[in-house]
């Protein structure tokens, strides 16, 4: 069963009266062919104009949609073969909101390391919501440098609610691993795409988020704070993350209008989840792009237009 956001009840209700005309097909044998492609056309009509016109907030929505495809499902479309994955961050344990290993893209190897939330309750809480323990971070760090260790490109997928806040997390050192990957990943002497497919929230995003490449979905967000801890923190309640949504300037538009990010991944009509497929395939197409380009850039450039890249963030000029 399809799971619709508030703003797609319009959508829902074409689709309701598509399949009462099926159903009604098949009972008295009407001809309901030309209405139902009335219906249909309906459908991508208010579709378009709903997607266009989406707040910061519904693009919040979107992000976390049920049905959106997660970090393996992605890997499972984009690899040929068997996809490799590694575990364990060989001092704590295997955490299991981080994944990681080699797989094919198009006859390259390539290093898939990114958070994995889960498709039912019992997934989510395997998986810990995508939120990541210190070992998850140190997870990341070993694959990244095994896979430089071998002259391997890396591409990161971003889809979290934060880092886990646990104490028990804080105690391993959870700002330390953040911290230690962002240095590190300044510094890989392989090219680094990072893409933000669902949810891309503070630190636990950005310790895998440093590349040559830093690329968002188009309904996805990339932001300091989620809207409702905004609101929390700013109005006592979250009463207010409509407002806070906007005023964080977190969507891929604004992102790539303060120049935060490299550019911005269409999706599918509907989103990624109207057709997880298609926007697999777009995924594809633009990593293997970004790839054959980073590719014929040089080593030591490469490392020094990632550190200039990043450094430049937040400078204000007079």
């Amino acid at each position: 069963m399809e799971t619709y956001l508030d703003f797609e009840s319009p959508i829902k209700d074409l689709r309701t009266q598509i399949e009462r005309l099926r159903d009604s097909e098949k009972k008295n044998g009407l001809d309901v062919h030309t209405a139902i492609e009335d219906l249909e056309r309906a459908i991508k009509e208010k579709t378009t104009e709903i997607y266009q016109n989406l707040t910061p907030w519904q693009r919040v929505l979107v992000s976390r949609h049920p049905e959106r495809p997660y970090t393996l499902e992605y890997i499972e479309y984009l690899t040929e073969g068997t996809w490799i994955e590694q575990h364990g961050d060989r001092n704590v344990k295997d955490d299991k909101a981080m994944i990681g290993g080699f797989g094919f893209i198009n006859g390259q190897s390539v290093m898939l390391i990114g958070q994995q939330k889960g498709k039912n309750t019992k997934m989510r809480s395997y998986r810990n919501f995508g939120m990541a323990n210190p070992e998850g971070y140190r997870k990341a760090l070993r694959l990244m440098k095994l896979a430089e260790k071998f002259n391997k490109p890396i591409v990161t997928f971003i889809d979290t609610p934060g880092a886990f806040p646990g104490l028990e997390a804080e105690e391993r050192g959870q700002g330390e691993a953040i911290a230690r990957n962002l240095f590190e990943m300044m510094r890989l002497k392989v090219p680094v795409i990072c893409i933000i497919i669902g949810e891309g929230a503070s630190g636990g995003a950005l310790g895998i988020g440093i590349g040559d490449r830093v690329m968002m979905l188009e309904n996805t967000w990339y932001s300091v704070i989620s809207p409702e801890s905004c609101s929390t923190i700013l109005w006592r309640n979250t009463d207010h993350k409509m407002e806070a949504a906007t005023a964080l300037k977190l969507t891929a538009e604004d992102m790539l209008k303060n120049k935060l990010i490299d550019g911005i991944i269409r999706e599918p009509l509907g989103g990624a989840h109207a057709n997880r497929e298609e926007a697999a395939e777009i995924l594809k197409s633009s990593i293997v792009q970004m790839l054959n380009e980073l590719k014929e850039v040089p080593t030591n450039q490469l490392v020094s237009q990632r550190i200039d890249k990043f450094c430049a963030m937040g400078v204000v000029q007079s």
